[in-house]
């Protein structure tokens, strides 16, 4: 994130502000929708990515998606992957 900042004036219905207010904490409102705001270019970001990715090589499937979930649920817990041959050293 950049260091310079600038002032802006936004709308938004009173009920999003005053909850965005109240969880602010000491950082301020203005540190609370900045990072919302960050969050929400990070994300746009991404789906732009996985638009160009799938124009390019076909959208994701839900069994790749699975397979995915799977290798990241092993490695999360120190197993091997299924799909990983093991070698026998002797």
């Amino acid at each position: 994130m950049s260091d310079a900042t600038q002032k802006y004036s936004i709308s938004m219905p009173r009920d999003i502000a005053e909850a965005a207010r109240a969880r602010s904490g000491p950082s301020g409102l203005s540190a609370y929708v900045t990072a919302a705001v960050a969050r929400q270019i990070e994300r746009d970001n991404l789906a732009e990515l996985i638009a160009v990715a799938e124009a390019e090589h076909g959208p994701i499937t839900a069994e790749e998606i699975d397979a995915t979930r799977e290798e990241f649920r092993r490695a999360h817990a120190g197993q091997p992957d299924s799909n990983t041959e093991q070698k026998d050293v002797a």
